[in-house]
């Protein structure tokens, strides 16, 4: 298990290079032959299976600049929480290091799981929370479609 603390560690241990966050019943399921293909995916739409692993890369941008790095983490985090609750039990947010084989139809990396690091704990999601709440933006929130 991981906290917030310690994603930043892995995250300066590694440089940030090529890790993701994935939102799934984790890595024994989703690296196990028999799911939808060999570390594949299925578009929620069609039902099309997808190369890769859909997953957020926690990579940051050049324009967040000297900004916190937990600011950041607790963003790509906050971004996709309602999948826990949309995608059912056991379904948690956990990291990994991979190389991006293609992307997705809403544009998002289709990644190959080279590495499995951790996974996050129930306080990282209430500190993602609690950082961007802090924020005070009326106008920013997951990334959620069943609300629409």
């Amino acid at each position: 298990m991981c906290t917030l603390d310690q994603l930043v560690e892995l995250f300066e241990a590694e440089s940030g290079r090529d890790l993701y966050v994935r939102w799934s019943k984790g890595p024994e399921t989703d690296l196990a032959p028999g799911g939808p293909g060999p570390q594949a995916s299925r578009d929620a739409l069609t039902g099309m299976p997808l190369p890769g692993l859909s997953a957020s890369p926690l990579k940051v941008e050049p324009w967040w600049d000297d900004r916190p790095l937990r600011l950041w983490l607790a963003r790509r985090i906050y971004d996709y929480r309602h999948l826990r609750e949309l995608r059912g039990p056991g379904v948690r947010p956990w990291v990994f290091q991979g190389t991006e084989i293609a992307r997705g139809p809403d544009n998002e990396p289709l990644v190959e799981c080279d590495r499995p690091l951790a996974w996050l704990t129930d306080d990282v999601l209430h500190e993602a929370q609690r950082l961007v709440d802090e924020q005070g933006s009326r106008e920013w929130g997951p990334l959620d479609r069943s609300r629409t």
